[in-house]
């Protein structure tokens, strides 16, 4: 599983021209699921989305975690995280089928909602315009792989 947090001031995602869901100051949260993911990876990086402390404290160090700052969160779910750019032409096959996918994203979405409050969502499989002002620019790659 691949998650890519982006800290921003403001998210909004729209689908054929309509607002659908948007933040505030949070994480804009990219969500890509390999064929091999289970539960396991999810809960992992959703504990880590959470719990990770990438906004500025008092002295601007990097120190502070969602809940400490108040923020918003957005999870959107991005099957293109899989992508294998050794061609020209990007190949999607090392993504999970969309079938599987879908519901590991709900599982996410789910438990992200559970262990630490509502987050804002996008729709898996839709079109979706997404427009971000991020702040730093703060981006990070999760990653967690199944292990065998």
């Amino acid at each position: 599983m691949k998650a890519v947090l982006q800290r921003v001031s403001s998210t909004v995602l729209k689908i054929d021209g309509e607002i659908y869901s948007e933040i505030s100051y949070g994480l804009c949260v990219y969500l890509g699921f390999a064929p091999t993911d289970t539960k396991a990876e999810v809960d992992y990086i959703i504990d880590r989305i959470g719990k990770i402390r990438i906004f500025n404290d008092e002295n601007g160090k990097m120190n502070l975690d969602l809940k400490a700052v108040n923020g918003d969160v957005i999870l959107i779910p991005n099957f293109t995280l899989y992508a294998d750019t050794s061609s020209r032409r990007p190949s999607f096959c090392a993504a999970m089928n969309p079938s599987e996918a879908k519901v590991l994203y709900d599982y996410a979405c789910e438990q992200f909602d559970q262990k630490f409050f509502k987050a804002k969502r996008g729709v898996f499989g839709a079109d979706m315009e997404i427009n971000s002002t991020s702040i730093g620019p703060i981006n990070i790659v999760l990653e967690r792989s199944a292990k065998c």
